[in-house]
């Protein structure tokens, strides 16, 4: 999903007159027989390494030779420099923004990232073309052009779906396997599976409703899904007649692994699950070390509840998030941001040698995690941090509360 382009604008402004000429094809009866030399396409594009292109993009291609115009409609843009970037867009407040690029453009920055495009002519009548052309013309407008993204409900390959379908005479029905309901969370490990960072960033955050099943509209917010869906698309007619979707399917522009930048970093090689493994290892060697000297070591419980609080005040944070799958997340009762409240408290009857109750109700927390799997799929390797914290129970349980120990 491209990242926006300053210089955009200015070739925008320029493009946009054949559009607006094109909004009155209705009225114009000239204008509408021109749009038999009108060609219209939804343009698929693999995904690239960067974090927000990894389940690819969707676009529509608008050529007309009589013009000699062939334009791309994207919805797609947004600017990653703006201010608080990242955090607007974990708190689902990001402006994306609809613009129009020249296809030759689009194809030149997706062949520099080596990214392949599919494009699927459609079949339309004239006055389809000329409807789909006016609604983007206004779409186009300074007023209409942004748009609140959300990636699961409304990002670009939605927008470019909805642009499509809704200016069609009849009614699109999609060829679906109504048994082929998978989750959203499902859908995209497809997707990021070789990102296993990523994949956890994306599980860490995701809540239970991502777990929920989907039928085949919701399936669509990916690029692949709908290009798919549209290949085997049928227009029913108000007169009951059948035509197919999609013309012809070209694969436009080839995927080059040589021209796309590798995302190299010392993680690719450390999955989420050696890392808790190993840290799981190391506890459980430090808590036997701890167990022989009757004493617990408290500085190791401080880093411990300090980073288990600040990630769980990470989680509070995104109940407040303006993403529908983010709001109820059990991943909070392990991250837990309790621990940030009461780390001090407790650090400081350990060091005293002394039982603080928060440990009974992390304890309890962490079962009500282990339960809480049954209905959502957690970010890999949580299970592993949930045994190292239990451990860290057990030890400040069984050493401060043994009687024979030296208070």
């Amino acid at each position: 999903m491209k990242r926006f382009n300053c210089y955009f604008r200015t070739l925008c402004l320029t493009v946009f007159i054949f559009l607006t000429t094109g909004s009155h094809a209705q009225a114009d009866s000239s204008r509408l027989k021109q749009m038999d030399s009108v060609r219209i396409y939804l343009l698929t594009c693999s995904p690239g390494q960067e974090i927000w292109s990894l389940y690819g993009h969707t676009a529509i291609r608008i050529q007309d030779p009589v013009q000699n115009q062939d334009l791309v409609i994207n919805y797609g843009m947004f600017n990653f420099r703006q201010k608080n970037f990242i955090l607007n867009f974990i708190f689902g407040l990001t402006d994306y923004e609809m613009g129009i690029v020249p296809f030759q453009m689009f194809m030149i920055e997706y062949a520099r990232q080596g990214r392949g495009v599919i494009q699927q002519q459609l079949h339309l009548s004239a006055q389809e073309k000329a409807s789909i052309i006016q609604a983007v013309a206004e779409n186009y407008q300074p007023a209409n052009r942004k748009y609140r993204y959300n990636y699961f409900y409304d990002n670009c390959t939605t927008r470019a779906r909805d642009m499509l379908v809704t200016h069609l005479d009849g009614k699109t029905e999609y060829v679906v396997d109504p048994t082929e309901t998978p989750s959203y969370r499902e859908m995209i490990h497809e997707w990021n599976e070789k990102h296993r960072w990523a994949r956890f960033g994306n599980d860490l955050l995701l809540g239970v409703k991502a777990d929920f099943k989907t039928d085949y509209v919701a399936q669509q917010f990916l690029p692949e899904r709908l290009r798919e869906d549209f290949a085997k698309a049928t227009v029913v007619q108000s007169n009951g007649r059948k035509t197919p979707l999609v013309d012809a399917e070209t694969e436009i522009l080839t995927p080059n692994s040589l021209n796309a930048k590798e995302a190299t970093s010392v993680w690719d090689s450390v999955s989420p699950s050696i890392l808790f493994l190993t840290l799981l290892v190391v506890i459980a060697l430090v808590s036997l070390w701890e167990l022989k000297r009757a004493k617990t070591l408290w500085i190791l419980d401080l880093v411990l509840l300090t980073l288990d609080g600040l990630a769980g005040l990470v989680l509070l944070a995104m109940i407040f998030s303006q993403h529908p799958t983010v709001s109820l997340n059990f991943q909070i009762l392990l991250l837990n941001p309790l621990s940030a409240i009461f780390v001090y408290s407790v650090i400081n009857k350990e060091v005293k040698g002394k039982y603080h109750r928060y440990w009974t109700c992390f304890a309890l927390c962490i079962l009500l995690f282990m339960i809480g799997g049954i209905f959502q799929d957690y970010a890999e390797g949580m299970y592993f941090l949930a045994l190292t914290l239990l451990i860290r129970v057990c030890i400040n349980q069984y050493i401060t509360r043994k009687p024979t120990y030296n208070r």
